[in-house]
């Protein structure tokens, strides 16, 4: 389990991340067009994993864009957006923000994503929903960068996530 903040307040996750070096669990989540993502979709490509508890958040979205931005100059990888957000309200924002670089996918149907990478929110007021992190994976889908956000209205360092890229 670890602990964040929700604006100064402890809240649990039901886990830790994957640590640096370990091979990625798979995972099936929704797309916007409600076909499914799974990690060997990716599989080939560098991957950021920009996770979040819903779009519907300034934070949550401004990450959604700042790595939409980056996402058109960077080679040979892809960027997914993560929530338990339904695809309808992820498709209703990207079209509303222009959002195309980027594949959002949502957690909804099960949270079994959350569950796996020790993401969930264990505790009110965001019970269910996923903290704030970002995971990098390379071309084989083994873990070359996390980042739990201590505070989860503080935006994750993309520097860094995109450093650890080259």
């Amino acid at each position: 389990m670890s602990t964040v903040t929700l604006k100064g307040n402890s809240i649990n996750t039901s886990g830790s991340l994957p640590k640096v070096g370990e091979q990625a669990k798979d995972f099936t989540l929704t797309k916007t067009d409600l076909s499914t993502l799974t990690l060997s979709d990716l599989k080939g490509s560098k991957v950021v994993l920009n996770i979040f508890p819903s779009v519907d958040t300034s934070t949550c979205a401004t990450s959604v864009r700042k790595f939409n931005e980056q996402a058109s100059g960077l080679e040979n990888t892809k960027v997914v957006c993560i929530s338990r957000d339904l695809p309808f309200a992820q498709a209703r924002f990207c079209g509303a923000e222009g959002i195309e670089n980027v594949i959002n996918a949502s957690d909804y149907a099960t949270g079994q994503f959350g569950k796996d990478y020790g993401l969930e929110i264990v505790d009110p007021p965001l019970l269910n929903l996923h903290s704030r992190a970002v995971i990098v994976l390379d071309e084989n889908g083994k873990v070359i960068y996390t980042e739990q956000v201590p505070e989860i209205v503080d935006e994750p360092n993309y520097e860094k996530a995109l450093a650890a890229l080259k």
